[in-house]
């Protein structure tokens, strides 16, 4: 009797420890009224007080661009699919590279970047900002943004995030790329001249799927562009569209650019011209596939966006051009990922677990144009409303996921108890993150309007 007293003396004891532990790990979800939340108060404070140094006189505007390729010479993990845990890649189907055009006008001087990645990891964005020196682009002036590709360069990602997205951590690839991006800043910024600016829209009806809830929401299916044509007539064309670059399958280990790649080519092959695509509101938004094998379906959804692209119609009241970059920090709250209806991982576990890192949001006003990126996959049902009110506003507006932070999805808030990997898996902050993310591009409009 006396060893069994013992025994069960243990298990009490070893239940007491598994139930403190569980409750050190696991809470509750934090449904928190968006505007009685902290990170709400705390946004509103930021922007009253952010400032903006605004070139609009008639100073002209100025303009290069450049590419550089940081395809790797030796295979590594393959970014984009947890499925694939973080396996080699096994040929080049296409390189990947950096894209940069630099912007000028009078004193401040700009850059947006584009990298053919499934993000712009955090890894990346820390390291970029230990390279940059004072003469360079400041930090807080460069946009930055990608492709989202799921078949590119991985190794990037710290945690556990990186064992199942990006592959094992190697600190090599996040100095490569981030070397990358400078370098194409560098670039670009040799080769400024007088340039003119034009937007151009476009419809992808049937290129554009809403992959989360299909025909119960929305799509956007604006293809957003503009143009810069030099004096000496060459011409860049930036793209952003919605469409998950997801039409190459988890079982094709190629490195590749995906459809974006097909379509940046199209635009390269124009005689003196240089294309440039950035993913737009991804978030709930996924791609018609349609060809026998996932490399013609690839080839066709590019080709079809780069159809499409070209019956845009251009924008023909654009006044002188303005420049006004911006950065500014995002209050997010704690990261509290929900496990069940009732119960979530701490904000200690998940940073443990995925890293910690700050977010921001940054903006571009060039021109009529604003441009926004943001930390996520930001959800294609979010832009119609503030796409309006921009154009109310007479902005043009396009907002770009990836740009430097990464924070998961930001879906319809309508969507919020739907049990799926968007609004459940990759949902790492709580609720109400669509009604607040309109309400900061919002505000961000009239800032910079």
């Amino acid at each position: 009797m006396r060893f069994v007293k013992i025994i069960l003396k243990f298990i009490a004891g070893l239940v007491l420890v598994i139930f403190a532990l569980l409750a050190s790990m696991i809470t509750t979800p934090d449904d928190t009224p968006l505007e009685q939340s902290t990170f709400y108060r705390d946004w509103k404070g930021i922007v009253s007080q952010a400032t903006v140094k605004a070139e609009t006189g008639n100073d002209t505007l100025y303009a290069g661009w450049a590419r550089v390729n940081f395809t790797p010479e030796t295979p590594g993990p393959l970014a984009g699919y947890g499925k694939r845990r973080g396996r080699p890649y096994e040929q080049v189907h296409d390189s990947v590279y950096v894209r940069a055009v630099v912007l000028q006008k009078g004193s401040t001087l700009a850059a947006i970047v584009s990298a053919d990645l499934l993000i712009i990891p955090p890894t990346v964005t820390e390291r970029l900002k230990e390279m940059l020196t004072p003469d360079d682009i400041a930090f807080e002036h460069i946009y930055l943004g990608a492709t989202h590709t799921h078949n590119s360069v991985g190794g990037w990602g710290t945690g556990i995030s990186g064992l199942f997205f990006s592959g094992p951590y190697n600190p090599e690839v996040e100095v490569r790329i981030a070397e990358a991006i400078v370098e194409s800043i560098r670039k670009a910024s040799g080769y400024l001249a007088p340039a003119s600016l034009t937007y151009r829209e476009a419809l992808g009806n049937g290129l554009i799927k809403n992959r989360l809830v299909g025909d119960k929401g929305r799509i956007d299916p604006e293809i957003r562009a503009f143009e810069l044509t030099r004096q000496d007539q060459q011409k860049l064309t930036f793209t952003s569209f919605g469409a998950h670059s997801t039409v190459l399958s988890s079982r094709t280990m190629q490195l590749s650019r995906d459809w974006p790649g097909v379509l940046v080519d199209s635009l390269d092959r124009e005689s003196g011209s240089f294309g440039m695509y950035m993913a737009g509101a991804v978030g709930s938004m996924g791609p018609i596939e349609e060809g026998e094998t996932d490399i013609i379906a690839m080839a066709n959804e590019g080709n079809r966006v780069y159809q499409a692209l070209k019956k845009g119609v251009y924008d023909s009241t654009l006044t002188s051009p303005i420049l006004t970059p911006l950065t500014l920090p995002l209050p997010l709250g704690d990261p509290r990922p929900r496990l069940t209806d009732d119960w979530a991982l701490r904000s200690w576990v998940f940073n443990r677990a995925f890293g910690e890192f700050p977010n921001n949001v940054k903006a571009l006003r060039l021109g009529n144009i604003l441009l926004v990126g943001v930390p996520c996959d930001f959800s294609g049902e979010l832009m119609e409303e503030i796409d309006r009110y921009a154009k109310t506003r007479g902005l043009n507006l396009i907002v770009t996921s990836f740009n430097g932070g990464y924070m998961g999805y930001v879906t319809d808030d309508r969507w919020y108890d739907l049990n799926e990997y968007e609004t459940v898996t990759m949902n790492w902050f709580g609720p109400y993150k669509g009604t607040y993310f309109k309400e900061v591009i919002r505000d961000l409009v009239e800032l910079l309007d």
